[in-house]
């Protein structure tokens, strides 16, 4: 598969939220999306922001950092939030029941290289990192190899 990709500058968190909101559109069960980045790049924010969006009565969404996976029950399915940053050992990831919700739920997933031979190929990766320029601004590279995404990042992005 071709990986392709495409980059943006978001300048605000409000901005992260926008995108977050319009990503969530687009995604169906057995999408994953792997949120890559540094600690405050905006990866939680990010996902916090989708996940609300998507729910008919938006609630509180706590990070899963020490919980490791939280689900949600939103109009299309469920949907599964994993912060991968604690584990310690790849054979972890498939305990938590995360292989299986990869083929039926929407999966966020920060601190995707935890998975390592588990990332799955069809996933939308998104690359987060601190802006030099601005303190409120991040850099995001969204990466893809499956077809699916082409259609349905069509104008999303630039």
């Amino acid at each position: 598969m071709t990986k392709r990709s495409a980059t943006c500058r978001l300048l605000s968190s409000e901005a992260t939220s926008e995108l977050a909101q319009t990503i969530a559109r687009i995604l169906v069960p057995g999408d994953v999306v792997l949120l890559d980045g540094p600690i405050g790049a905006g990866k939680t924010h990010f996902a916090r922001s989708l996940i609300q969006s998507l729910m008919e009565v938006p609630e509180d969404v706590p990070s899963p950092t020490f919980t490791l996976v939280q689900t949600y029950e939103v109009p299309t399915g469920e949907l599964w939030h994993a912060d991968l940053y604690r584990l310690s050992h790849v054979d972890e990831v498939e305990e938590l029941g995360l292989i299986a919700a990869f083929d039926d739920a929407i999966c966020l997933v920060e601190w995707p290289e935890k998975l390592e031979d588990l990332r799955p190929e069809n996933a939308l990766t998104l690359r987060f990192s601190l802006d030099e320029d601005s303190e409120d601004a991040r850099q995001m590279e969204l990466v893809w190899s499956a077809d699916k995404w082409d259609s349905r990042l069509k104008g999303i992005m630039p």
